[in-house]
């Protein structure tokens, strides 16, 4: 697949925005480091391929549901790794660093745009055990899921999930009907069921009956 680097209008100017798939075999995330040390830029799209999608969704969470800026601060993560290549040393998980690393990107931009007066999201956990990483991959998967629902289904199981909205405040947000948003919901999580793997569909109950 070809790697895209392409400017978004949605973001200031000059933010560089990586879009690209990969369906290349796992290489180890050592030796793409030592690539990327080495100015090897293809090293650096698949790592970026590996892990964008569990970063963009810490960081979703993170920022109480701003997509935009979710992916502007994952994709200023990967232009600082490049561009701090020979100075940066990681010396145990590279997974490990990149969280950390958008952990604290996260942390600067709400401090430096002085939006400490709206908190951040409750889960704005510090990456930690190998448990952080496999929560990652499995609201990667949930992600995609959902956004592959109907319409009404998605935006309701959103509103319920990601939101912690009440079925109630979900029906006058919509302007719906309470029983349609049960319904809805319903219909929901037997296409979950249908679609994501049994351990991932379990995950997905687990992220429910917390919000809930």
């Amino acid at each position: 697949m070809e790697f895209v680097v392409a400017l978004s209008h949605a973001y200031p100017k000059n933010k560089i925005i990586f879009v690209f798939e990969s369906n290349k075999p796992a290489v180890e995330d050592s030796t793409l480091w030592k690539d990327i040390k080495q100015n090897d830029k293809k090293a650096l799209r698949r790592l970026h391929d590996k892990y964008f999608h569990q970063m963009y969704l810490y960081a979703s969470r993170s920022t109480n549901g701003n997509e935009g800026l979710a992916e502007e601060l994952v994709s200023d993560c990967f232009i600082k790794l490049w561009e701090n290549r020979k100075t940066i040393d990681i010396h145990e998980s590279v997974k490990h660093f990149l969280f950390i690393m958008l952990h604290n990107h996260i942390t600067d931009h709400f401090r430096k745009k002085k939006l400490l007066t709206e908190p951040l999201a409750q889960d704005f956990a510090v990456p930690g055990d190998e448990k952080f990483f496999d929560d990652q991959k499995h609201y990667a998967r949930l992600y995609q899921a959902v956004k592959k629902l109907p319409d009404q289904c998605r935006k309701v199981l959103e509103m319920s999930i990601f939101e912690s909205l009440t079925y109630q405040e979900i029906a006058e947000k919509l302007h719906i009907s309470k029983n349609t948003v049960k319904t809805q919901v319903g219909r929901a999580y037997k296409h979950l069921r249908e679609i994501l793997d049994p351990k991932d569909f379990n995950f997905f109950l687990l992220v429910r009956k917390r919000r809930s």
